[in-house]
């Protein structure tokens, strides 16, 4: 099944991490990237860019409105993601207690329809 990890933290923090080498990554995000692949569980992942640089399109009464930012005032924001194959909810709920960003911010675990 593939489900997909949602690392939402504290923006201000994660944009002032210290980055380690040319990608970016600190020693435990490399770590856990590698334990992903190797165990055949990695099938996609990527930080974004700060919520600065987005915006919300919503269509409400056929009239459409743009907003800069995310949509909702929130402690957390959604800064990465990865994409996994795992054999169950249980794997993946183990796979995002992993995640560096666990230890500071929270991992949202959702199945992915696939159809």
């Amino acid at each position: 099944m593939k489900f997909m990890l949602l690392i939402h933290g504290n923006e201000e923090a994660m944009n002032n991490a210290t980055k380690v080498n040319a990608t970016g990554m600190s020693p435990e995000y490399a770590a856990y990237n590698e334990a992903l692949i190797k165990a055949g569980a990695m099938l996609a992942g990527e930080r974004l860019r700060p919520t600065t640089t987005a915006a919300s399109v919503r269509v409400r009464n056929g009239k459409t409105e743009v907003l800069d930012g995310p949509y909702a005032e929130t402690k957390e924001q959604f800064g990465g993601y990865y994409i996994i194959e795992a054999a169950d909810f249980d794997t993946a709920m183990g796979w995002a207690q992993k995640c560096p960003a666990a230890n500071f911010g929270t991992i949202e675990v959702r199945p992915v329809i696939q159809g």
